[in-house]
């Protein structure tokens, strides 16, 4: 069970924030084209960068806490990191934004 760790951590993650894409009616998932432009950039540069630290010898991960699974040199769960935490922080930053009544840039 020790190579589920990271998966855990990261399912803990999305439902510790998911919640607020319901109760808080953050629009988050609804808005899915400004979501994907804001995930693309960030996965392409920090994928690259983690590529880039381990070819180097400067970056390694733990075999026994991660999944087998490989994306190139990153394991699947690395690159969900890339995924799930930016999600995690819009949907946190979408919630205050609600709750506070501060209008979106594309609502004013």
């Amino acid at each position: 069970m020790r190579h589920l760790t990271y998966l855990a951590v990261l399912a803990a993650c999305l439902i510790g924030a998911g919640w607020l894409e319901v109760f808080l009616r953050t629009r988050v998932f609804r808005r899915w084209l400004r979501l994907l432009l804001t995930l693309i950039p960030i996965v392409i540069v920090y994928s690259l960068w983690d590529v880039y630290a381990i070819a180097s010898g400067h970056w390694s991960f733990d075999p026994r806490q991660t999944s087998r699974i490989r994306i190139g040199l990153l394991p699947l769960e690395e690159v969900l990191f890339f995924l799930v935490i930016p999600i995690c922080s819009i949907l946190a930053f979408e919630a205050v934004r609600s709750v506070r009544g501060w209008p979106a840039g594309d609502e004013e």
